[in-house]
């Protein structure tokens, strides 16, 4: 399912509370439910089990997905083998395909400091990661963000492939309407922390209600054959 809004709306905020990851001091009220257990009730150490096998987060900032001076492959290999419980080689298997499957030089990235990789590179390798652990949830914090158009599509797609092979939920936080309207099946939209609107993607494309989903839509062009409701008028393609 797609999570959108504009930049401060609340999104990222919103994934951090499913991770518990809120800052610290900060007060959370209500209920995260996930597999039945409500999140906010757990202790620390009973939701900090559920991270990365139960549910994986590739953040926005992906600078801080690995420890600088460690190669990328290291860090895999020992996260891989600490959550699924694997030996050593067959996790430096598991953490090869996942790189090759980015698009990256495999071989070369495994090998390599995360300082010797480019922000894209580097970006793909925390993605890599992420897949690795095959959680039950993944949530996906504008993870396309310092990626170029191809290499871009070439993670959704695996993303996509993923969640059909495993059967894995993805959460996909975004800006970007069109991207969230192509990939999601269900799209919620957030206006100062608070959901104003949800449906169908072509609901909420084509069909939308809350004057601020209006808002966001104008932004969007009309592809072939479809009508737009914008604030001011409407637009054909």
């Amino acid at each position: 399912m797609g999570l959108i809004g504009e930049s401060g709306s609340g999104k990222s905020l919103t994934a951090r509370a499913i991770m518990g990851l809120l800052p610290h001091g900060m007060n959370l009220n209500g209920q995260i439910l996930f597999k039945n257990d409500d999140l906010v009730s757990l202790s620390a150490e009973a939701h900090r089990q559920l991270l990365g096998n139960e549910i994986g987060m590739i953040f926005q900032d992906y600078r801080g997905s690995f420890t600088p001076f460690i190669k990328i492959g290291k860090q895999m290999v020992e996260t891989i083998c600490t959550h699924q419980k694997v030996r050593k080689k067959e996790a430096q298997s598991i953490a090869l395909q996942v790189l090759d499957k980015m698009g990256l030089e495999a071989n070369r990235v495994f090998f390599s400091y995360p300082f010797q990789l480019s922000g894209g590179q580097l970006q793909r390798a925390s993605i890599a990661m992420a897949i690795s652990l095959k959680p039950s949830l993944l949530i996906c914090d504008e993870m396309t963000t310092a990626l170029d158009v191809m290499n871009g599509e070439k993670v959704l797609h695996y993303i996509d492939e993923v969640r059909r092979e495993t059967g894995c939920a993805v959460l996909m936080i975004t800006h970007d309407l069109a991207q969230a309207y192509k990939r999601t099946d269900r799209m919620y939209v957030m206006n100062q922390g608070e959901i104003v609107e949800e449906g169908l993607p072509e609901q909420i494309r084509c069909h939308h209600q809350h004057p601020y989903t209006k808002k966001l839509c104008s932004c969007l062009l009309a592809l072939p054959g479809e009508t737009l409701i914008t604030d001011e008028r409407v637009m054909s393609g």
